[in-house]
C-alpha cells in the first residue's frame, strides 16, 4: 500500500514538474518554431514575431489546462509516466525528438484552436524573407556577372521555389487509403528521417549547425552594413568604419538581456515597410537618370575570380527554406502553399532583376557593394539612416534565435547538457548565460571589424549555408524519402539541382574564403 501511494505521489510530482518546465519555455518556442529559425536568414522572418502575442497567449492557456489535467489525472496516467508531456506542442519540437501528436479529443481541439494564417499572410512572410535589405548587394553581382548575373537571379528564383515545394512534400506520406498525411513537422524532422535508422539524429545536428552559422553570419552582416552605411553617410566626420561598427555594437549590447521580442516586433513591420519605400526611392532616382544609362557596360562576360561570390550573394537573397515547414503547417489551407510559392518567387524575381539592372545601369563600373553608397550625399544620408535603423532593429531576431539554439544544445539538454542551465529556478538569467550572450555580441563585432566586407561575407554565407539549405539538402532529402514515387524528370531535376548547387557552393566558398583571408591579413597588418 505504501509503495502504491509513493508511486502515485511520484507520478504527480513528475507530471507537474514536466508541465511547469514546458510552460517556462513556451514564451519563445512557438515563435521560433513558426519562423523555423530563419528569418532569416534571416532577418526577414519578423512577420512571425508580430504574431507572437496571440500565439503566446494561446499556448500559455493550453499549457495551464494540461497542468490542471495532469494534476487531476496523474493517478490514471502514472503507469506510463507520460501524463506530463505537452501533447499539443508536437509541432514546436526543434530537435525532432518531441512526443507524438495527441490523438485524444482534447488534443484535437487544441490543434484546431491554434491560430492559423491565411495564404496572404504566409506570402507576406515569404516575401519578407526573400525581399530583405540584402537585395542591396544584387547590383554588385551584376557588376561581376553581366547578363549571366541577371539569368542567375531568375534561375535561383525558379530553383528555390521548386526546392521549397519538394521540401514540403517530404513532410507527407501516404496512408493505407492513399491519402497524404503529414507525418513530419520541421526541417530537422526531415533530416532525421533521411538518416534513420543508423544515425537518427545526425541530420538534425547538421541542419542545426547550418542554422547557427547562418544566424550568426546574418548578425555579423548587420554590424558590417551598419558601419559601412554610417561611414559613407558622414564621410567628413573623423570616425572610421570600424569605429562606427563599435558604436553600432554598443547600441546592440542590450540584446544580451532580451527575454522576448515583443518590443522589437512592434517596430519590425514599420522597418520592413520603410525598406520597400527606400527601394522605390532608389529606383526612382535611377529612372531620373535613364538618359545616362550605360547599356554598353552590361555584357555576356564574367569575372572569374569574383563571379562565384556573386552566386552566393544571389542565393543568400532567396533563402527561406528553413522556416517553410512550420509556415505550411500553420496555414489555414495548406493546399494553397504551392500557389503562394509561385507568386511570391515570381514577384521577387521581377523586382530583384529590375532593381539590380536599373541600379547597375545607373552607376555601371562605379557600382559599390551596398548600392545606396552610390547615391548623392544628401539622399544617401537619409536613406542610409533608415537602413541602419532597420539593421539594428533586425539584429535581435537572428541573435535571439542563435542564442536559443546554443542554450538548448549545450545548457538545456537534460542529462546530456555540457554546461549547467543558464536560468535559475526563478527564471532569471545566470552569470554564465549572460556571458554567453555578451560573447556572441562581441564576436559579431570582431568579425565585422576584421572582415568589413559586406559582399564577401554575404557570398560566403550564401555559398556555405544558403546553397546547402536551399539547393543540396532539399533535393537530397526528396530523392532519399520519395525516390520510389518520383517520375524520371523529377529525379533528373533533383540530381541536376544537387550537382549545380554543389558546384556553386564549393566554388563560391573557395573564392569567398580567399577574399576573406586576404582582407583579414590586411586588417591585422594595419
Amino acid at each position: 500500500m505504501a509503495t502504491l501511494i509513493r508511486g502515485k505521489l511520484s507520478n504527480k510530482l513528475s507530471n507537474a514538474a514536466t508541465a511547469v518546465s514546458n510552460k517556462s519555455q513556451a514564451k519563445v518556442s512557438g515563435m521560433f518554431a513558426r519562423m523555423g529559425f530563419q528569418a532569416a536568414t534571416d532577418e526577414e522572418g519578423l512577420g512571425f514575431a508580430a504574431c507572437d502575442d496571440l500565439d503566446y497567449d494561446h499556448r500559455q492557456g493550453m499549457q495551464m489546462d494540461i497542468l490542471t489535467t495532469d494534476e487531476a489525472g496523474g493517478e490514471g496516467g502514472g503507469g506510463d509516466g507520460g501524463g506530463g508531456t505537452l501533447d499539443g506542442d508536437s509541432h514546436y519540437q526543434r530537435d525532432g525528438t518531441g512526443p507524438p501528436s495527441s490523438t485524444s479529443k482534447d488534443g484535437a481541439l487544441a490543434e484546431e484552436a491554434r491560430p492559423k494564417i491565411t495564404v496572404w499572410e504566409a506570402g507576406w512572410n515569404v516575401t519578407n524573407a526573400i525581399q530583405g535589405m540584402f537585395v542591396l548587394g544584387l547590383p554588385y553581382a551584376i557588376l561581376h556577372g553581366g547578363y549571366l548575373g541577371l539569368f542567375l537571379i531568375i534561375f535561383a528564383a525558379v530553383v528555390c521555389c521548386y526546392t521549397g515545394k519538394i521540401l514540403i512534400s517530404c513532410l507527407y506520406e501516404e496512408d493505407e487509403d492513399g491519402q497524404l498525411v503529414r507525418v513530419r513537422d520541421s526541417y530537422v524532422d526531415i533530416a532525421n528521417a533521411c538518416c534513420a535508422p543508423r544515425f537518427p539524429a545526425l541530420g538534425g545536428h547538421i541542419v542545426n549547425v547550418a542554422q547557427i552559422i547562418e544566424l550568426v553570419m546574418t548578425c555579423i552582416l548587420y554590424v558590417v552594413v551598419s558601419g559601412n552605411l554610417m561611414y559613407n553617410s558622414f564621410p567628413n566626420m573623423p570616425i572610421s568604419q570600424k569605429s562606427w561598427a563599435i558604436i553600432a555594437t554598443a547600441a546592440l549590447l542590450p540584446c544580451a538581456f532580451l527575454k522576448n521580442l515583443k518590443a522589437v516586433s512592434k517596430f519590425s513591420l514599420l522597418c520592413t515597410m520603410a525598406h520597400f519605400v527606400i527601394n522605390v526611392l532608389v529606383i526612382a532616382y535611377c529612372l531620373s537618370r535613364a538618359r545616362d544609362w550605360a547599356w554598353d557596360k552590361v555584357k555576356f562576360y564574367i569575372d572569374v575570380k569574383k563571379f562565384p561570390i556573386s552566386i552566393g550573394i544571389i542565393v543568400f537573397s532567396y533563402t527561406s527554406q528553413i522556416f517553410l515547414p512550420s509556415l505550411e503547417g500553420n496555414m489555414q489551407k495548406p493546399s494553397e502553399f504551392h500557389c503562394m510559392m509561385n507568386w511570391t518567387h515570381i514577384a521577387a524575381c521581377i523586382l530583384k532583376g529590375l532593381f539590380a539592372l536599373v541600379a547597375y545601369l545607373t552607376w555601371a563600373d562605379e557600382t559599390k557593394e551596398v548600392i545606396t553608397d552610390n547615391l548623392p550625399p544628401g539622399i544617401r544620408a537619409v536613406v542610409n539612416l533608415f537602413l541602419v535603423s532597420k539593421a539594428l532593429l533586425s539584429y535581435p531576431l537572428p541573435f535571439f534565435a542563435a542564442v536559443e539554439v546554443l542554450e538548448k544544445s549545450f545548457f538545456q539538454d537534460g542529462g546530456r547538457a555540457v554546461f549547467p542551465d543558464c536560468y535559475g529556478g526563478d527564471g532569471r538569467l545566470k552569470s554564465w548565460g549572460l556571458t554567453l550572450r555578451c560573447s556572441l555580441v562581441v564576436f559579431t563585432l570582431l568579425m565585422a571589424i576584421y572582415v568589413p566586407h559586406f559582399a564577401l561575407l554575404m557570398g560566403l554565407t550564401g555559398s556555405l549555408t544558403g546553397a546547402g539549405l536551399c539547393f543540396l539538402l532539399p533535393s537530397l532529402f526528396h530523392l532519399r524519402l520519395l525516390w520510389r514515387k518520383l517520375l524520371w524528370h523529377q529525379v533528373f531535376f533533383d540530381v541536376a539541382i544537387f550537382v549545380i548547387g554543389g558546384i556553386c557552393s564549393v566554388s563560391g566558398f573557395i573564392h569567398s574564403m580567399e577574399g576573406l583571408i586576404e582582407a583579414f591579413k590586411y586588417n591585422i597588418e594595419e
